[in-house]
């Protein structure tokens, strides 16, 4: 996975909950397009709903993964349901809580809030919600040709990680 929407694991529940969280700084190109000065007004960069999902959607698979240490493929089979009741601006936080729901050889479903806390006051408001289903995709190849590394869980996961992966790995 090229793009890492968290920064860090604040808090593992082991096969119950994840907590990760995301700062969001002015330095990050992909503010800029949203949204940009016009003629209509000034500049008023934000992070885009599509990507705290991905955010969310990368915690929660980190906690499906986890439970099974990371041995098998999970990759986000559907979104059930995606909420955001509010906007996060730079130099704000987002919290992502992960909690499984129901897990079994065929994947797990995963449910989700969303919060933001405000560094110039204030603390986590509660901003969002999803629920999420994931596949085991090992158990579910349907005839498809997958590669045998784990290619979700790969390199670029490791130093968020940390003590989540087994010691083998």
């Amino acid at each position: 996975m090229r793009w890492l929407w968290i920064d860090a694991i604040l808090l593992h529940e082991p096969n119950t909950r994840l907590v990760a969280i995301k700062n969001v700084s002015l330095a990050e190109d992909h503010l800029h397009q949203h949204f940009e000065a016009g003629a209509d007004g000034p500049a008023q960069p934000m992070m885009p709903a599509s990507l705290m999902l991905e955010g969310m959607a990368q915690t929660a698979g980190i906690l499906v993964g986890s439970v099974r240490q990371f041995k098998e493929k999970v990759i986000l089979a559907k979104v059930t349901e995606a909420l955001f009741e509010s906007d996060v601006f730079p130099g704000q936080s987002i919290r992502y809580d992960a909690t499984i729901e129901r897990m079994d050889d065929m994947g797990a479903s995963t449910k989700g809030t969303i919060s933001r806390f405000d560094h110039r006051g204030g603390g986590w408001i509660d901003i969002g919600r999803t629920e999420i289903i994931f596949s085991h995709v090992d158990h579910n190849r349907a005839g498809l040709d997958l590669p045998e590394h784990n290619f979700v869980f790969g390199e670029n996961f490791r130093a968020i990680l940390g003590e989540l992966l087994p010691k083998n790995t």
